[in-house]
């Protein structure tokens, strides 16, 4: 799979102990400040593919997350399905996401990489080269938490992490209401047992 689709980022060749944790959804009152609070304990870096309505309706979070020196990345202004939209209007809603977030880094005068996850990871060959074509990063994950995934337990979603992260890898977690209590339960644990292996998190850029 990663080698057909080897234009996007599915993780990063890298000799040191690195580990790129990303959030998709947010930003979520209160979970994605929880998910700040924790990456500080241990110094570390995230990158938070948003949703251009959810910074909209939390500009505050949005503007803490840049702050604290986090990487923000495009996750469409309403979580669009690529597979389900056709191309003009799935350019359009990332291009809508695209302007409020620079708009945003501008104003605080905080960086700004033109990264893209697409919401559920699916989208068409077109979307992803056009999207390419306009200068962005379409990053994927080569380790799925599943937080999102009701029918898991807390303990299930801590080993999917656990045990396929290494160097490099880019794991994907979910600042939303829905995987918030496996999330709030594995988080803190990776941070920590993977920071006591001597891994340093880092944003993508």
């Amino acid at each position: 799979m990663m080698r057909l689709f080897s234009k996007y980022t599915w993780h990063f060749h890298s000799a040191k102990k690195q580990i790129f944790l990303t959030f998709d959804d947010g930003p979520t009152p209160e979970i994605t400040q929880f998910v700040l609070d924790e990456l500080k304990k241990y110094n570390a870096k995230a990158t938070f593919f948003c949703i251009g309505k959810n910074i909209q309706n939390h500009q505050d979070i949005f503007n803490q997350i840049l702050l604290e020196g986090h990487s923000i990345g495009n996750h469409t202004q309403n979580h669009l399905k690529g597979w389900k939209s056709n191309l003009d209007s799935y350019v359009k809603n990332v291009l809508e996401c695209e302007n409020i977030i620079s708009s945003k880094t501008k104003k605080l005068k905080t960086q700004h990489y033109k990264l893209f996850r697409p919401p559920y990871g699916k989208i068409k060959n077109k979307q992803a080269k056009i999207l390419i074509e306009k200068g962005y990063q379409i990053i994927m994950w080569d380790v799925l938490s599943a937080d999102f995934d009701t029918s898991i337990s807390n303990e299930k979603c801590l080993q999917n992490v656990l045990k396929n992260t290494k160097n490099g890898s880019i794991v994907v977690f979910h600042d939303s209401i829905k995987a918030a209590e496996r999330m709030r339960y594995t988080l803190p644990i990776i941070l920590k047992k993977f920071s006591e292996k001597g891994y340093k998190f880092s944003k993508i850029k």
